[in-house]
């Protein structure tokens, strides 16, 4: 896995139907609607995101983790 930052991050969200809902301090509220329920995804806007938060986003978007690679 390559290091990515938070802005990155949330730019690879976006393009897979994730839309910023708000922004509290360092965090970005990321969040998509699915049929029953709504995945919603924080994303810390740092520089550098560490392995195991950047893990954590991947395994609560659902998407795969291709598309972060």
């Amino acid at each position: 896995m390559r290091t990515l930052s938070g802005k990155e991050v949330c730019a690879i969200l976006k393009k897979h139907g994730f839309e910023q809902v708000r922004q509290r301090g360092s965090h970005i509220i990321m969040q998509k609607q699915v049929p029953g329920s709504t995945i919603t995804v924080p994303v810390p806007d740092h520089k550098e995101l560490r392995i195991g938060t950047l893990m954590s986003i991947i395994r609560q978007s659902q998407l795969d983790r291709s598309l972060f690679a």
